[in-house]
């Protein structure tokens, strides 16, 4: 279910593929409980391996004027329309039925937040964030957009990805968050709030979520 906003505690449909798992309702409660509610507030978001799409629709409860749903697998694509119609939200977002980073140039871009949780079997997952980084400059994200990262703790992620530059890393159980900012630009929303969501970390320490949302 969502964790908060407008259509907080609306139940959502879970994953149906293989390999897919959603975020749980309490790291989303934690991510959401640190980012700047002016970050997403009124724009764009991107929802990557979006899986059930319980990252972009915990954005849009919250006021994201716009998600755009990037998932390959069929089944899930299915899943996210029907949680989209459930919470009111199938007017203001799309689904697109795409591997998540050979689509990103084709994307509409200006992303204001990118929402990442891929699957943990998918190797090296840090190509995601490269592929970002990589299309960044071309207009994918609005200048000070937040990049949000879940990945194992098993693995290291970089402190910069060309213009991403890393704010803030949680640790919930095996699932660790990393936030990046765009620094390319010249104009920047409020960073992640330092503290906050401490609560809400500290409820998901002891989750047994392991695997991202999406497909891969």
């Amino acid at each position: 279910r969502l964790a908060g906003g407008s259509a907080g505690g609306r139940r959502l449909k879970g994953a149906v593929a293989p390999g897919t798992r959603a975020t749980t309702e309490r790291v989303r409660a934690a991510i959401f409980n640190i980012l700047h509610p002016e970050v997403y507030a009124g724009r764009r978001a991107l929802d990557l391996f979006a899986g059930s799409g319980s990252l972009g629709l915990e954005a849009l409860s919250r006021g994201a004027a716009w998600a755009d749903f990037i998932e390959r697998d069929r089944r899930q694509c299915a899943v996210i329309a029907e949680n989209l119609q459930v919470t009111g939200f199938a007017d203001c977002a799309a689904v697109r039925r795409a591997d998540a980073l050979r689509c990103l140039p084709n994307l509409p871009g200006g992303y204001h937040l990118a929402l990442l949780d891929p699957p943990y079997a998918m190797p090296q997952p840090e190509r995601a964030l490269q592929a970002i980084a990589a299309n960044a400059p071309g207009g994918l994200l609005a200048p000070g957009a937040i990049v949000v990262m879940g990945h194992s703790r098993h693995i290291e992620l970089a402190p910069a990805y060309g213009p991403l530059r890393r704010t803030e890393t949680r640790r919930y159980g095996d699932n660790v968050v990393a936030f990046y900012r765009n620094s390319g630009g010249s104009a920047s929303p409020p960073p992640p709030q330092a503290g906050a969501g401490d609560d809400a970390a500290s409820a998901a320490a002891n989750s047994e979520e392991t695997g991202g949302d999406g497909a891969w």
